[in-house]
Parts: C-alpha cells; sequence; structure tokens
C-alpha cells in the first residue's frame, strides 16, 4: 500500500471513530429541537423535522439562575483551588519540605475516596455549621476533588523551573513570597490554566455534593436544574437535551480556548531534561 493510500486510509478511519464518539452530542442537539410527539417515532427522525424551540424556551426562562449559580459555583472552585494549589506546589518542589513524598502520596490516596462519602462527611459537618444549601459550602467541597489534583500538577511544574531562575531573584533582593508571585507564577500559565480548566469543569459537572449539599437551597446548580423536568409520568426530553446544550456551551468554549494550554501542562515534568 502506497504512503498516500495509507495516508487517507488513516484520515477516514480518524473521521469515522470521531464521527462515532460525536453522534451521541449531535443526537442531544436533534433531541432539543424535536417536538413531544416526535420523540416515541420509529424509526426516530434523524434531523429535527417540523422543529420547535419550546426546550429553549423552557431554558431561557426557567434555567438561567441555575446556570448563574454554577458560574458562581466553578470560578469561585477555581479561585479557591489556585489560592491553596499554588502556594503547596511551589512548597513541595522547591522548598522540599520534610515528608514531601509522604504528602504527595496522601494526596493521590485523596483522589480515590468516593464522592459520595466526603458528601456525607460534609453532610454532617455544614449541618452542625448552618452552612448546608449555601454556595460559599458547595464551593469548599468542590474544591476539595480539585486540590489534590491541583498540587500534583503544580508540583510536576514548578519542578522543571530552573532553580537558578529563582536563586537570581533571592540574590536580588526577593523574598520567597516575592519570588512565588513576581517570578514562579508567571512563567506557570501553563500549569495555571490546566487547573483552573479542570478545577471549573469538575465543579461544573458536580451532581453527588450539589444534590446532597444544596439539593433543599435556592442557589442550585444546573446539574440540579435539569432534574425538574423529569418526573415520574412525564419527562420533557426537548427540555432536557436544550439544558444539556446550554450547559455545553461554557465548558466547550473554555475546552477549545484552553487546549494548547493543557496539552503542556498536563505533561509537565514527565520529560526530563
Amino acid at each position: 500500500m502506497s504512503r498516500p493510500t495509507r495516508g487517507w486510509w488513516r484520515t477516514g478511519l480518524g473521521v469515522m471513530l470521531t464521527g462515532l464518539m460525536l453522534f451521541p452530542v449531535y443526537w442531544m442537539i436533534n433531541v432539543s429541537f424535536t417536538r413531544d410527539q416526535d420523540m416515541r417515532k420509529s424509526p426516530p427522525h434523524l434531523f429535527p423535522i417540523d422543529g420547535t424551540l419550546d426546550g429553549y424556551r423552557a431554558v431561557l426562562g426557567q434555567q438561567l439562575p441555575y446556570v448563574g449559580t454554577s458560574l458562581v459555583v466553578g470560578l469561585g472552585t477555581v479561585l479557591l483551588t489556585l489560592a491553596l494549589a499554588a502556594p503547596a506546589g511551589y512548597a513541595l518542589a522547591k522548598l522540599r519540605p520534610p515528608g514531601g513524598g509522604a504528602i504527595r502520596f496522601v494526596l493521590l490516596i485523596a483522589q480515590m475516596i468516593p464522592g459520595i462519602i466526603m458528601a456525607m462527611g460534609f453532610y454532617a459537618i455544614y449541618l452542625n455549621l448552618g452552612v448546608l444549601n449555601t454556595v460559599p459550602g458547595l464551593i469548599l467541597a468542590d474544591s476539595t476533588i480539585a486540590v489534590p489534583f491541583a498540587v500534583l500538577i503544580f508540583t510536576a511544574f514548578m519542578s522543571g523551573i530552573p532553580d537558578d531562575l529563582i536563586q537570581a531573584a533571592l540574590v536580588d533582593g526577593a523574598n520567597r513570597l516575592r519570588t512565588f508571585w513576581s517570578v514562579v507564577l508567571p512563567v506557570s500559565r501553563n500549569a495555571i490554566v490546566t487547573v483552573s480548566l479542570f478545577a471549573f469543569l469538575w465543579a461544573w459537572s458536580d451532581f453527588v455534593f450539589a444534590s446532597t449539599l444544596a439539593g433543599g437551597g435556592g442557589h442550585r446548580p444546573i446539574t440540579l436544574g435539569i432534574y425538574q423536568y423529569i418526573g415520574n409520568n412525564n419527562q420533557q426530553w426537548n427540555a432536557i437535551m436544550a439544558t444539556a446544550v446550554v450547559a455545553s456551551i461554557p465548558t466547550t468554549l473554555l475546552l477549545v480556548l484552553a487546549q494548547r494550554y493543557v496539552a503542556a501542562g498536563v505533561t509537565a515534568g514527565a520529560v526530563k531534561d
């Protein structure tokens, strides 16, 4: 088989596999425009024939507060994660405290704890503190998922920063805090973007913490807002899928804008010079 033919064959296979993986996304969009009476047609319509915007009208009329709550929780989780994980990663990478290896091992173990177990623990604590069904409580809970991963990413990335760069800042009179803020953070842009993206995605898509810690309050995220369309005898599938489409837009934009930074951030520390 010639090289050009082999190249077309690989391209065709890649396009076919990509189409299979993206078909659920297309079907979500298709159903979001489908009328209720056409949902159970057999065979189903591959295109939204006689489409309707009722699902999107429901989103604009009912779901925007949930989207706003998810944005606040997602951005709050990002800020709290960065505030905790960046200094911790710098300390493990450059200050090398005693027991640093054990700390990294504990961070790995922390990521293996099932979310529902953590949610039950948070519920008991929040009940005593009176912070159930609050946005700050949800931000704190979501951050516990993101922080261990973020510390490991920052540690791996900052380990690759030349020690000479940090020593030069110290010789010029900068203290450790000034060196971290003015030297280490600016060159850690890829890690910051990577951590921010994953922290936002975890908070945006969280359902376990949201249903356990904020299910009875007035500030519920979009993952719970979708559930108001699901009942025992009625499922508004076009509204459900329209909500899913709208909820996918912010994360899709973030992934498109941040993909090149993420590729560099997640591979940090994998190759030694």
